[in-house]
């Protein structure tokens, strides 16, 4: 079974969740695609995808699994060097982890009026993981999903009531292969397993 997904949730969710699912069916090999780019499952790229955004495509079957909610975190050792901002004003005079180019995240920035520009990071990058290897580093300010920063004690979340978002996520599958056991299985456990990580990813 082909599946595909965004880098972060490719290396920081899925594992233990395909883990699950290989100790009951250890017959069904995986293949994971990581890509923020979208899959083309119409065109058989994969057999099941996890996206951040409904399709429109009637050929595919879509559930939509939950919200994510994102906020700005930092390292323990990073506030503890150069304090804690106290507004988003104060933001701007920190070390911000960020993009180099225009992403969906950075769209849905903009919407709630942040008027984001990567002139404004200290570390631009669009690789996710490597974004969020350098907030566990130390290196500054950075946007993280909250199911993946509260698995860590000392990833903290600032500015909490000013800045937080939440994304869709959705599990797909072409309609051609719902009737296919091991699609089957495999989506089913996705959708179960995703829904826990969406509940711990909502905003509170």
């Amino acid at each position: 079974m082909r599946v595909t997904a965004s880098v972060i949730v490719g290396g920081e969710v899925l594992p233990p969740i395909l883990t699950s699912f290989h100790e009951k069916h250890a017959g069904i090999a995986i293949e994971l695609v990581l890509s923020d780019q979208t899959q083309d499952l119409l065109r058989r790229d994969a057999d099941i995808a996890v996206r951040m955004a409904q399709p429109k495509q009637e050929a595919l079957l879509a559930r939509k699994i939950g919200r994510i909610g994102l906020g700005l975190h930092a390292h323990r050792r990073y506030l503890e060097r150069h304090g804690t901002p106290k507004s988003i004003d104060e933001v701007l005079s920190h070390s911000i982890i960020g993009f180099d180019q225009e992403t969906s995240v950075v769209r849905a920035l903009r919407r709630m009026g942040l008027g984001l520009t990567r002139d404004m990071f200290s570390l631009r990058c669009d690789a996710d993981l490597a974004q969020l290897a350098a907030l566990r580093a130390g290196y500054g300010l950075g946007v993280v999903q909250f199911g993946i920063a509260r698995r860590d004690p000392d990833l903290v979340h600032v500015l909490p009531a000013e800045f937080k978002f939440e994304i869709d996520m959705w599990l797909v599958m072409h309609k051609d292969l719902r009737n296919t056991r091991r699609t089957r299985l495999l989506f089913d456990h996705l959708a179960k397993e995703l829904a826990v990580y969406a509940a711990s990813s909502r905003l509170r």
